[in-house]
């Protein structure tokens, strides 16, 4: 088993993972001008991937009943065709009709050569530094939206809202036009275009990146930045690879509480720093707590975070459906209990545990939603490689929200959509900010 397979599966009480799409499973867009007829030798591969992708799914679907198909039968009447496909076009198309008969998001046959653009690497071993941006994709456009105090890029003068155009000499748009013509169906579409830039962007630390941008006055600036550790504290967490959590609490004008944090996980460090928060707040007029570009983690997580807002027992954020067991996300309440106004950020870039978070908190009443709607990338899922070099991803559970909605492939709306903007950015503006302090005010 390697690395990432481990990864997306304990990253999540739902989790980040890669390939997600609520109209099927993805496959590459269109065959390829040129495409050469297939060897025997990748035939053969073919067919082994096929036989795998099968048992995959028979062993681990977490319905034993696979929703009413028959399985077996789905096997009988494709084999058939993988055995006759004569380009990887055509095998790609015949495994996913197979994994399309279930009726599921979250399984996905990622081409090879495409694998590696949306593999961002979390190890330490990978390449760990980073650029000191932090990025979104609004539409095909990577905007810096944040830059490190501190660091080599705003040192250089690089400012939130320039647009990222090359990285390394290699011009951006091509690529993003690629992914998000294989993602186009996907409500997680932005998350894995985003993750396709920071993994051009990530190296050694002590290493340099050159950046072309186009700047606020719409010119275009090249510059050579040096890569830096990661914010926050390197944690371990079972066999995952190793990764920087940070959490970042202030008071914003008014005494709101602020909160924000990258990831669910390093709960030894982050859960009481987030419940001092919390407690700090006392009789505060609200609490904001961000998770835009959160990708989740550990289920756990959330319910112990819920756990300082919500003072009834029994209460849940959702149920995880296996094929062992369900599992309910039951909150534990954690005296004191906070009972004032609070506003949660999301963005298309906030999945799994974010959106197990954020949506059980809206059904509960407890929460106001704010920003855009979530990736819908909830499940628990792992990605393999398979013998002909793609790569596969399967679901191993299913996720019903306590509103009894599912997230995967859906997201959670917020209950006030408030877009970021590059003219919003250049300004130094932060309106999903804005209007969650505004809302807040109001409720005095």
């Amino acid at each position: 088993m390697d690395g990432y397979r481990i990864f997306c599966i304990a990253l999540a009480g739902a989790t980040l993972a890669i390939g997600q799409n609520p109209g099927g499973p993805l496959v590459a867009p269109g065959p390829k001008a040129g495409e050469h007829p297939l060897t025997t030798e990748q035939k053969r591969l073919n067919i082994e991937s096929f036989e795998l992708i099968w048992s995959t799914i028979r062993d681990q679907y977490w319905d034993p009943g696979f929703g009413g198909v028959n399985w077996t039968a789905v096997h009988d009447e494709l084999r058939p065709k993988i055995d006759r496909a004569a380009t990887m076009q055509e095998a790609r198309e015949v495994m996913r009709q197979m994994m399309a008969r279930l009726g599921k998001s979250h399984f996905a046959i990622i081409p090879a050569d495409v694998y590696d653009d949306v593999d961002a690497g979390t190890g330490e071993g990978r390449g760990s530094g980073t650029a000191g941006l932090d990025v979104r994709v609004l539409g095909e456009n990577a905007l810096v939206t944040t830059v490190e105090d501190g660091s080599p890029a705003a040192a250089m003068g690089v400012h939130a809202g320039w647009e990222i155009l090359a990285i390394d000499s290699v011009e951006l748009a091509p690529l993003l036009r690629r992914l998000s013509e294989l993602y186009r169906d996907s409500t997680a579409r932005a998350l894995y275009l985003e993750r396709a830039v920071t993994a051009k962007l990530a190296g050694d630390p002590g290493g340099t990146v050159q950046v072309q941008f186009l700047d606020g006055a719409g010119a275009r600036v090249t510059k050579r930045i040096e890569r830096i550790q990661p914010q926050g504290t390197l944690a371990r967490f079972g066999y995952l690879p190793p990764m920087h959590v940070w959490i970042k609490a202030r008071k914003l004008a008014g005494n709101i509480e602020y909160v924000a944090f990258n990831l669910f996980l390093d709960p030894a460090r982050l859960m009481p720093e987030f419940g001092d928060a919390v407690r700090t707040c006392g009789e505060c007029p609200g609490i904001v707590i961000d998770l835009r570009g959160n990708p989740g983690g550990l289920g756990i997580m959330a319910m112990g975070m819920a756990g300082w807002f919500i003072d009834k027992p029994d209460q849940h954020l959702g149920t995880m459906h296996t094929r062992q067991a369900p599992l309910k996300f039951t909150v534990n309440p954690r005296p004191p209990i906070y009972r004032g106004p609070v506003a949660i950020l999301v963005d298309s870039s906030s999945g799994s545990t974010a959106e197990v978070f954020a949506g059980g908190m809206k059904d509960l009443g407890r929460a106001r939603i704010f920003g855009t709607r979530t990736a819908g990338a909830a499940l628990p899922s792992a990605i393999d490689r398979l013998p002909n070099g793609d790569a596969f991803q399967h679901a191993l559970a299913d996720y019903i929200s306590e509103g009894g909605q599912p997230l995967e492939g859906v997201g959670v709306a917020p209950d006030v959509e408030v877009k970021l903007t590059r003219a919003a950015l250049l300004a130094g503006r932060d309106p999903v900010l804005d209007a969650a302090i505004e809302w807040i005010h109001s409720r005095k």
